[in-house]
Protein backbone atom coordinates (compact mmCIF):
# COMPACT_ATOMS: atom_id res chain seq x y z
CA UNK A 1 0.00 0.00 0.00
CA UNK A 2 1.40 3.39 -1.03
CA UNK A 3 1.67 5.93 1.78
CA UNK A 4 2.82 9.50 2.15
CA UNK A 5 4.43 11.22 5.12
CA UNK A 6 3.48 14.48 6.80
CA UNK A 7 5.68 16.41 9.22
CA UNK A 8 4.12 18.08 12.25
CA UNK A 9 5.16 21.33 13.90
CA UNK A 10 6.77 19.45 16.79
CA UNK A 11 9.06 17.55 14.39
CA UNK A 12 7.19 14.23 14.52
CA UNK A 13 5.92 12.52 11.37
CA UNK A 14 2.66 10.81 10.46
CA UNK A 15 2.02 8.50 7.52
CA UNK A 16 -1.18 9.00 5.56
CA UNK A 17 -3.00 7.48 2.61
CA UNK A 18 -2.82 9.35 -0.72
CA UNK A 19 -6.55 9.16 -1.53
CA UNK A 20 -8.66 12.28 -0.81
CA UNK A 21 -11.60 11.21 1.37
CA UNK A 22 -13.25 14.60 1.67
CA UNK A 23 -13.03 18.13 0.37
CA UNK A 24 -14.52 21.45 1.37
CA UNK A 25 -14.07 25.01 0.29
CA UNK A 26 -10.83 25.40 2.25
CA UNK A 27 -9.35 21.93 2.90
CA UNK A 28 -8.66 18.48 1.47
CA UNK A 29 -8.89 15.54 3.85
CA UNK A 30 -6.81 12.32 4.02
CA UNK A 31 -6.82 9.33 6.38
CA UNK A 32 -3.73 8.49 8.40
CA UNK A 33 -2.63 4.92 7.71
CA UNK A 34 -4.27 3.57 10.86
CA UNK A 35 -7.42 5.66 10.16
CA UNK A 36 -7.52 6.89 13.76
CA UNK A 37 -6.99 10.46 12.56
CA UNK A 38 -7.36 12.59 9.44
CA UNK A 39 -5.02 15.16 7.97
CA UNK A 40 -6.62 18.28 6.56
CA UNK A 41 -4.44 20.28 4.17
CA UNK A 42 -5.36 23.86 3.33
CA UNK A 43 -6.00 24.24 -0.38
CA UNK A 44 -4.69 27.80 -0.46
CA UNK A 45 -1.09 27.57 -1.68
CA UNK A 46 -0.19 30.66 0.35
CA UNK A 47 -1.49 29.22 3.65
CA UNK A 48 1.96 27.98 4.62
CA UNK A 49 3.25 31.54 4.51
CA UNK A 50 0.34 33.01 6.48
CA UNK A 51 1.84 33.77 9.92
CA UNK A 52 -1.56 34.87 11.22
CA UNK A 53 -3.15 31.52 10.40
CA UNK A 54 -0.25 29.61 11.92
CA UNK A 55 -0.45 31.68 15.12
CA UNK A 56 -4.19 31.07 15.34
CA UNK A 57 -3.67 27.32 15.04
CA UNK A 58 -1.07 27.44 17.80
CA UNK A 59 -3.49 29.28 20.06
CA UNK A 60 -6.35 26.89 19.29
CA UNK A 61 -4.14 23.85 19.90
CA UNK A 62 -2.49 25.00 23.11
CA UNK A 63 -4.06 28.09 24.64
CA UNK A 64 -7.75 27.32 24.13
CA UNK A 65 -7.91 23.54 24.06
CA UNK A 66 -10.80 22.14 26.20
CA UNK A 67 -9.80 18.53 25.54
CA UNK A 68 -6.86 18.71 27.94
CA UNK A 69 -7.04 19.16 31.68
CA UNK A 70 -9.61 18.14 34.27
CA UNK A 71 -12.68 17.98 31.99
CA UNK A 72 -10.75 17.02 28.85
CA UNK A 73 -12.33 13.62 28.36
CA UNK A 74 -15.81 15.14 28.53
CA UNK A 75 -15.12 17.83 25.93
CA UNK A 76 -13.43 15.33 23.62
CA UNK A 77 -16.96 14.02 23.10
CA UNK A 78 -18.29 17.47 22.15
CA UNK A 79 -15.51 18.78 19.90
CA UNK A 80 -13.40 17.31 17.13
CA UNK A 81 -10.44 19.39 18.32
CA UNK A 82 -7.16 19.43 16.33
CA UNK A 83 -4.32 17.45 17.89
CA UNK A 84 -1.45 18.76 15.79
CA UNK A 85 -0.32 21.23 13.13
CA UNK A 86 1.07 19.86 9.87
CA UNK A 87 3.88 21.90 8.28
CA UNK A 88 4.99 19.60 5.42
CA UNK A 89 4.25 18.95 2.61
CA UNK A 90 2.00 21.98 3.23
CA UNK A 91 0.14 23.62 6.09
CA UNK A 92 -2.67 21.61 7.64
CA UNK A 93 -4.03 20.10 10.81
CA UNK A 94 -4.50 16.61 12.17
CA UNK A 95 -7.70 15.76 14.01
CA UNK A 96 -9.23 12.56 15.44
CA UNK A 97 -11.46 10.55 13.13
CA UNK A 98 -15.13 10.97 14.06
CA UNK A 99 -16.45 8.13 16.25
CA UNK A 100 -18.30 5.45 14.32
CA UNK A 101 -21.74 6.49 15.59
CA UNK A 102 -21.45 9.73 13.57
CA UNK A 103 -21.58 7.76 10.33
CA UNK A 104 -24.77 6.23 8.96
CA UNK A 105 -24.74 2.48 9.45
CA UNK A 106 -27.60 1.35 7.21
CA UNK A 107 -29.40 2.08 3.97
CA UNK A 108 -28.13 4.00 0.97
CA UNK A 109 -26.50 6.53 3.32
CA UNK A 110 -24.19 3.96 4.94
CA UNK A 111 -20.77 5.45 5.55
CA UNK A 112 -21.84 9.07 5.14
CA UNK A 113 -21.30 11.59 7.93
CA UNK A 114 -24.35 12.44 10.02
CA UNK A 115 -24.51 16.13 9.27
CA UNK A 116 -27.39 17.82 11.06
CA UNK A 117 -28.73 18.68 7.60
CA UNK A 118 -30.23 15.21 7.18
CA UNK A 119 -32.22 15.45 10.40
CA UNK A 120 -33.45 19.06 10.39
CA UNK A 121 -34.68 19.38 6.83
CA UNK A 122 -38.31 18.18 6.52
CA UNK A 123 -37.76 16.91 2.96
CA UNK A 124 -34.58 14.99 3.80
CA UNK A 125 -35.50 13.40 7.12
CA UNK A 126 -38.10 10.96 5.66
CA UNK A 127 -35.38 9.62 3.36
CA UNK A 128 -33.40 8.28 6.33
CA UNK A 129 -33.80 4.74 7.68
CA UNK A 130 -36.18 4.69 10.65
CA UNK A 131 -33.44 3.17 12.81
CA UNK A 132 -31.23 6.24 12.26
CA UNK A 133 -33.77 8.96 13.10
CA UNK A 134 -33.77 8.52 16.87
CA UNK A 135 -36.41 9.63 19.34
CA UNK A 136 -37.35 13.17 20.21
CA UNK A 137 -35.83 12.97 23.68
CA UNK A 138 -32.45 12.28 22.08
CA UNK A 139 -32.65 15.55 20.14
CA UNK A 140 -33.26 17.23 23.48
CA UNK A 141 -30.02 15.71 24.76
CA UNK A 142 -28.23 16.96 21.65
CA UNK A 143 -29.47 20.49 22.34
CA UNK A 144 -28.11 20.41 25.90
CA UNK A 145 -24.71 19.14 24.79
CA UNK A 146 -24.46 21.63 21.93
CA UNK A 147 -25.40 24.57 24.17
CA UNK A 148 -22.77 23.42 26.68
CA UNK A 149 -20.09 23.17 23.98
CA UNK A 150 -20.83 26.61 22.53
CA UNK A 151 -21.06 28.05 26.03
CA UNK A 152 -17.54 26.81 26.78
CA UNK A 153 -16.20 28.39 23.58
CA UNK A 154 -17.77 31.76 24.29
CA UNK A 155 -16.57 31.81 27.90
CA UNK A 156 -13.07 31.18 26.56
CA UNK A 157 -13.41 34.21 24.29
CA UNK A 158 -13.80 32.20 21.07
CA UNK A 159 -16.46 32.15 18.37
CA UNK A 160 -17.03 29.38 15.85
CA UNK A 161 -17.96 31.73 12.96
CA UNK A 162 -19.67 28.96 10.93
CA UNK A 163 -21.90 27.18 13.44
CA UNK A 164 -24.42 25.40 11.24
CA UNK A 165 -26.09 22.18 10.18
CA UNK A 166 -22.90 21.23 8.30
CA UNK A 167 -20.50 21.76 11.20
CA UNK A 168 -22.43 19.91 13.89
CA UNK A 169 -22.60 16.14 13.49
CA UNK A 170 -25.33 14.45 15.50
CA UNK A 171 -26.32 10.92 16.43
CA UNK A 172 -30.04 10.92 17.32
CA UNK A 173 -29.88 7.25 18.32
CA UNK A 174 -27.70 8.14 21.32
CA UNK A 175 -28.30 11.87 21.82
CA UNK A 176 -24.68 12.79 21.08
CA UNK A 177 -23.22 15.61 18.99
CA UNK A 178 -19.78 16.84 17.98
CA UNK A 179 -18.77 20.31 16.78
CA UNK A 180 -16.32 20.21 13.87
CA UNK A 181 -14.28 22.66 11.74
CA UNK A 182 -12.52 24.01 14.82
CA UNK A 183 -9.46 25.42 13.05
CA UNK A 184 -11.36 28.51 11.87
CA UNK A 185 -12.37 29.73 15.31
CA UNK A 186 -12.50 33.49 15.75
CA UNK A 187 -10.55 35.07 18.59
CA UNK A 188 -11.99 38.59 18.90
CA UNK A 189 -9.41 41.28 18.37
CA UNK A 190 -6.77 38.79 17.25
CA UNK A 191 -7.94 36.57 14.43
CA UNK A 192 -10.70 37.63 12.02
CA UNK A 193 -13.17 35.10 10.60
CA UNK A 194 -12.27 33.15 7.46
CA UNK A 195 -15.91 32.60 6.42
CA UNK A 196 -19.25 34.36 6.85
CA UNK A 197 -21.21 31.22 7.68
CA UNK A 198 -23.66 28.80 6.06
CA UNK A 199 -26.99 29.62 4.45
CA UNK A 200 -29.80 29.63 6.99
CA UNK A 201 -27.47 30.18 9.96
CA UNK A 202 -25.80 33.46 9.08
CA UNK A 203 -27.07 36.14 11.45
CA UNK A 204 -29.37 38.79 9.91
CA UNK A 205 -26.96 41.65 10.62
CA UNK A 206 -24.19 39.86 8.71
CA UNK A 207 -26.36 39.38 5.63
CA UNK A 208 -27.73 42.90 5.88
CA UNK A 209 -24.21 44.39 5.72
CA UNK A 210 -22.54 41.86 3.43
CA UNK A 211 -22.44 44.41 0.59
CA UNK A 212 -20.23 46.77 2.57
CA UNK A 213 -16.42 46.76 2.15
CA UNK A 214 -14.46 44.65 4.61
CA UNK A 215 -12.98 47.72 6.26
CA UNK A 216 -16.31 49.50 6.67
CA UNK A 217 -16.99 49.97 10.41
CA UNK A 218 -20.69 49.23 9.87
CA UNK A 219 -20.06 45.80 8.35
CA UNK A 220 -20.95 43.00 10.77
CA UNK A 221 -18.76 39.88 10.81
CA UNK A 222 -19.10 36.51 12.57
CA UNK A 223 -18.71 36.68 16.35
CA UNK A 224 -20.12 35.13 19.52
CA UNK A 225 -23.34 37.09 18.86
CA UNK A 226 -23.75 35.49 15.44
CA UNK A 227 -23.03 32.06 16.99
CA UNK A 228 -25.90 32.79 19.40
CA UNK A 229 -28.25 33.25 16.45
CA UNK A 230 -27.07 30.01 14.82
CA UNK A 231 -27.38 28.12 18.11
CA UNK A 232 -30.98 29.27 18.53
CA UNK A 233 -31.77 28.20 14.94
CA UNK A 234 -30.27 24.73 15.49
CA UNK A 235 -32.12 24.17 18.80
CA UNK A 236 -35.39 25.23 17.17
CA UNK A 237 -34.75 22.85 14.28
CA UNK A 238 -33.76 19.89 16.46
CA UNK A 239 -36.87 20.21 18.64
CA UNK A 240 -39.47 21.29 16.08
CA UNK A 241 -38.13 20.00 12.76
CA UNK A 242 -38.37 23.28 10.83
CA UNK A 243 -36.43 26.51 10.27
CA UNK A 244 -37.55 29.51 12.34
CA UNK A 245 -37.26 32.00 9.46
CA UNK A 246 -38.18 29.95 6.37
CA UNK A 247 -41.83 30.78 5.72
CA UNK A 248 -44.08 31.58 2.76
CA UNK A 249 -43.44 35.34 2.69
CA UNK A 250 -42.03 36.63 -0.60
CA UNK A 251 -40.02 39.83 -0.72
CA UNK A 252 -39.66 42.07 -3.80
CA UNK A 253 -36.27 40.99 -5.10
CA UNK A 254 -34.45 40.90 -8.44
CA UNK A 255 -32.96 37.44 -7.89
CA UNK A 256 -33.15 34.35 -5.70
CA UNK A 257 -29.94 35.45 -4.01
CA UNK A 258 -31.41 38.84 -3.15
CA UNK A 259 -34.62 37.18 -1.91
CA UNK A 260 -32.56 34.99 0.42
CA UNK A 261 -30.58 37.96 1.73
CA UNK A 262 -33.83 39.72 2.54
CA UNK A 263 -35.68 36.79 4.15
CA UNK A 264 -32.68 35.81 6.28
CA UNK A 265 -31.22 39.32 6.64
CA UNK A 266 -32.77 42.76 6.96
CA UNK A 267 -36.37 41.51 6.44
CA UNK A 268 -36.05 38.30 8.49
CA UNK A 269 -39.30 37.44 10.28
CA UNK A 270 -39.98 34.63 12.75
CA UNK A 271 -42.47 32.10 11.34
CA UNK A 272 -44.25 32.15 14.71
CA UNK A 273 -44.20 35.90 15.27
CA UNK A 274 -47.00 36.65 17.78
CA UNK A 275 -48.37 39.64 15.85
CA UNK A 276 -47.16 39.49 12.25
CA UNK A 277 -48.53 36.27 10.68
CA UNK A 278 -47.31 37.04 7.15
CA UNK A 279 -44.50 34.47 7.28
CA UNK A 280 -46.41 31.70 9.07
CA UNK A 281 -46.73 28.35 7.23
CA UNK A 282 -50.26 27.04 6.85
CA UNK A 283 -49.27 23.60 8.15
CA UNK A 284 -47.59 24.76 11.37
CA UNK A 285 -49.12 22.30 13.84
CA UNK A 286 -46.84 22.26 16.89
CA UNK A 287 -46.01 25.78 18.16
CA UNK A 288 -42.84 26.53 20.11
CA UNK A 289 -44.98 27.22 23.18
CA UNK A 290 -45.47 23.44 23.59
CA UNK A 291 -41.83 23.37 24.78
CA UNK A 292 -42.70 25.03 28.08
CA UNK A 293 -42.23 28.56 29.46
CA UNK A 294 -38.44 28.64 29.82
CA UNK A 295 -37.66 27.62 26.24
CA UNK A 296 -40.60 29.65 24.88
CA UNK A 297 -39.22 32.79 26.49
CA UNK A 298 -35.80 32.22 24.96
CA UNK A 299 -37.22 31.55 21.49
CA UNK A 300 -39.25 34.74 21.72
CA UNK A 301 -36.15 36.68 22.69
CA UNK A 302 -34.02 35.07 19.97
CA UNK A 303 -36.46 35.40 17.07
CA UNK A 304 -38.74 38.31 18.02
CA UNK A 305 -37.12 40.76 20.43
CA UNK A 306 -33.48 40.33 19.43
CA UNK A 307 -33.55 38.89 15.91
CA UNK A 308 -32.18 42.22 14.71
CA UNK A 309 -30.60 43.23 18.03
CA UNK A 310 -27.48 41.07 18.45
CA UNK A 311 -26.57 42.34 21.92
CA UNK A 312 -29.85 41.09 23.40
CA UNK A 313 -29.71 37.49 22.19
CA UNK A 314 -29.83 34.64 24.71
CA UNK A 315 -26.35 33.35 25.45
CA UNK A 316 -25.46 29.66 25.30
CA UNK A 317 -25.53 29.25 29.09
CA UNK A 318 -29.13 30.51 29.16
CA UNK A 319 -30.10 27.87 26.62
CA UNK A 320 -28.31 25.17 28.60
CA UNK A 321 -30.06 26.12 31.84
CA UNK A 322 -33.47 26.38 30.19
CA UNK A 323 -33.02 23.02 28.46
CA UNK A 324 -31.90 21.33 31.70
CA UNK A 325 -34.83 22.83 33.60
CA UNK A 326 -37.28 21.77 30.89
CA UNK A 327 -35.78 18.26 30.79
CA UNK A 328 -37.32 17.70 34.22
CA UNK A 329 -40.78 18.29 32.69
CA UNK A 330 -40.42 15.51 30.11
CA UNK A 331 -42.80 12.57 30.37
CA UNK A 332 -43.25 9.46 28.16
CA UNK A 333 -46.20 9.34 25.79
CA UNK A 334 -47.83 5.93 26.12
CA UNK A 335 -49.23 5.95 22.59
CA UNK A 336 -47.13 3.34 20.79
CA UNK A 337 -47.73 5.13 17.48
CA UNK A 338 -46.63 8.54 18.72
CA UNK A 339 -43.90 9.98 16.45
CA UNK A 340 -42.16 11.56 19.45
CA UNK A 341 -42.77 9.12 22.35
CA UNK A 342 -42.09 12.01 24.78
CA UNK A 343 -43.58 15.41 25.50
CA UNK A 344 -43.20 18.29 27.95
CA UNK A 345 -45.82 18.50 30.69
CA UNK A 346 -45.86 22.19 31.49
CA UNK A 347 -49.63 22.85 31.59
CA UNK A 348 -51.33 20.80 34.28
CA UNK A 349 -54.73 21.97 33.05
CA UNK A 350 -54.20 20.43 29.63
CA UNK A 351 -52.12 17.25 29.89
CA UNK A 352 -51.91 16.09 26.30
CA UNK A 353 -49.13 15.04 23.94
CA UNK A 354 -48.86 17.73 21.25
CA UNK A 355 -47.29 15.30 18.79
CA UNK A 356 -50.11 12.74 18.65
CA UNK A 357 -52.94 14.14 20.80
CA UNK A 358 -52.88 11.23 23.29
CA UNK A 359 -53.89 11.98 26.88
CA UNK A 360 -52.30 10.10 29.80
CA UNK A 361 -54.46 8.30 32.34
CA UNK A 362 -54.23 7.76 36.08
CA UNK A 363 -52.19 10.04 38.32
CA UNK A 364 -48.96 11.94 37.71
CA UNK A 365 -46.93 13.29 40.64
CA UNK A 366 -45.22 16.64 40.20
CA UNK A 367 -42.54 17.56 42.72
CA UNK A 368 -42.35 21.28 43.42
CA UNK A 369 -38.76 21.75 44.55
CA UNK A 370 -38.08 24.66 46.90
CA UNK A 371 -34.85 26.29 48.07
CA UNK A 372 -34.27 28.15 51.31
CA UNK A 373 -33.16 31.57 50.06
CA UNK A 374 -33.57 33.09 53.53
CA UNK A 375 -33.93 31.30 56.86
CA UNK A 376 -37.43 29.83 56.97
CA UNK A 377 -38.37 31.14 53.48
CA UNK A 378 -38.65 28.41 50.85
CA UNK A 379 -38.84 29.59 47.24
CA UNK A 380 -40.06 27.46 44.33
CA UNK A 381 -37.19 27.18 41.84
CA UNK A 382 -37.70 23.89 40.02
CA UNK A 383 -40.32 21.26 39.16
CA UNK A 384 -39.94 17.58 38.43
CA UNK A 385 -42.59 15.58 36.58
CA UNK A 386 -42.49 11.99 37.85
CA UNK A 387 -42.86 8.82 35.79
CA UNK A 388 -42.16 5.18 36.59
CA UNK A 389 -38.44 4.38 37.10
CA UNK A 390 -37.36 8.02 36.96
CA UNK A 391 -34.08 8.74 38.78
CA UNK A 392 -33.37 11.56 41.22
CA UNK A 393 -29.90 13.18 41.22
CA UNK A 394 -27.90 15.55 43.40
CA UNK A 395 -28.92 18.53 41.27
CA UNK A 396 -32.51 17.83 42.28
CA UNK A 397 -31.70 17.42 45.96
CA UNK A 398 -29.40 20.47 46.29
CA UNK A 399 -29.89 23.96 44.92
CA UNK A 400 -26.14 24.61 44.50
CA UNK A 401 -25.50 21.66 42.16
CA UNK A 402 -25.89 22.01 38.38
CA UNK A 403 -25.84 19.01 36.00
CA UNK A 404 -22.85 20.24 34.02
CA UNK A 405 -19.77 18.45 32.77
CA UNK A 406 -18.36 17.98 36.29
CA UNK A 407 -21.59 16.90 38.00
CA UNK A 408 -21.77 13.72 40.09
CA UNK A 409 -24.19 11.50 38.17
CA UNK A 410 -24.70 8.96 40.98
CA UNK A 411 -28.42 8.29 41.37
CA UNK A 412 -29.75 9.38 44.76
CA UNK A 413 -33.23 7.87 44.60
CA UNK A 414 -35.81 6.60 42.12
CA UNK A 415 -39.58 6.59 41.64
CA UNK A 416 -41.86 3.60 41.12
CA UNK A 417 -45.58 3.04 40.73
CA UNK A 418 -46.32 0.00 42.91
CA UNK A 419 -49.82 -1.36 43.56
CA UNK A 420 -51.32 1.99 42.64
CA UNK A 421 -48.99 3.93 44.93
CA UNK A 422 -46.26 6.31 43.83
CA UNK A 423 -43.11 5.74 45.88
CA UNK A 424 -39.78 7.53 46.18
CA UNK A 425 -37.17 4.86 47.01
CA UNK A 426 -34.06 6.21 48.73
CA UNK A 427 -30.68 5.01 47.51
CA UNK A 428 -27.99 7.46 48.55
CA UNK A 429 -29.66 10.44 50.25
CA UNK A 430 -28.13 10.46 53.70
CA UNK A 431 -30.68 12.73 55.40
CA UNK A 432 -33.92 12.27 53.48
CA UNK A 433 -36.75 13.07 55.88
CA UNK A 434 -40.35 11.85 55.68
CA UNK A 435 -43.38 14.16 55.84
CA UNK A 436 -43.64 13.17 59.52
CA UNK A 437 -40.05 14.21 60.21
CA UNK A 438 -38.51 10.72 60.37
CA UNK A 439 -35.26 9.78 58.68
CA UNK A 440 -35.71 7.64 55.55
CA UNK A 441 -32.75 5.26 55.37
CA UNK A 442 -30.77 4.81 52.13
CA UNK A 443 -29.86 1.40 50.72
CA UNK A 444 -27.16 -0.41 52.71
CA UNK A 445 -23.77 -1.66 51.58
CA UNK A 446 -25.02 -5.21 52.05
CA UNK A 447 -27.63 -4.65 49.34
CA UNK A 448 -30.61 -3.96 51.59
CA UNK A 449 -32.94 -1.65 49.61
CA UNK A 450 -33.58 1.83 50.89
CA UNK A 451 -36.77 2.95 52.60
CA UNK A 452 -39.52 4.77 50.75
CA UNK A 453 -41.78 7.80 50.93
CA UNK A 454 -45.28 7.57 49.46
CA UNK A 455 -46.11 10.53 47.26
CA UNK A 456 -49.49 12.04 48.16
CA UNK A 457 -51.05 15.31 47.16
CA UNK A 458 -49.99 18.19 49.39
CA UNK A 459 -47.34 16.39 51.46
CA UNK A 460 -43.98 18.06 52.02
CA UNK A 461 -40.61 16.59 52.97
CA UNK A 462 -36.91 17.46 52.81
CA UNK A 463 -34.56 15.72 50.43
CA UNK A 464 -31.61 16.64 52.64
CA UNK A 465 -31.00 18.33 55.97
CA UNK A 466 -27.61 19.50 54.73
CA UNK A 467 -26.93 23.08 53.56
CA UNK A 468 -28.62 23.80 50.21
CA UNK A 469 -30.89 20.76 50.61
CA UNK A 470 -34.25 21.21 48.89
CA UNK A 471 -37.76 20.82 50.25
CA UNK A 472 -40.41 19.02 48.19
CA UNK A 473 -44.10 19.77 47.91
CA UNK A 474 -46.04 17.05 46.09
CA UNK A 475 -48.81 17.87 43.63
CA UNK A 476 -50.81 14.94 42.29
CA UNK A 477 -52.43 15.41 38.89
CA UNK A 478 -55.50 13.19 38.63
CA UNK A 479 -56.46 12.38 35.04
CA UNK A 480 -59.70 10.84 33.87
CA UNK A 481 -59.56 7.12 33.24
Amino acid sequence: MNTLTATLADGSTVDYLPQVIGEGGMKQVYFTTDKSSVICFYKDANASFDANRRERLEKILKGYNPTIGKTGDYFKQLFCWPTGIVVKPQLGIITPTYPGNFFFATGSFAGKEKESTWFVRPKLRPMLPESERGRWINYFQICIRLARAIGWMHKAGLAHSDLSNKNVLIDPTSGQCVVIDIDSLVVPGLYPPDVLGTRGYIAPEVLATIHLPLDNPHRQNPSAATDQHALAVLIYQYLLGRHPLEGPKIHPAKSAEEQECLEMGSMALFVEHPIDFSNRPLDLKIPYTTLGPDLSNLFQRAFVKSLHSPNDRPIAQEWERALVKTWDLLIPCHNNYCPSHWFILHDTNNVQCPFCGAKPKGTIPILRLRSERRPGQWTLDKQLVVYNNLFLYKWHAFDNVFPGEEADKTTQAYFVLFNGQWLLINQNLTSLTSPGGNKVAPSSQSGQPGQAIELKDGVTFKLSQEPHGRMVEVQMINLSS
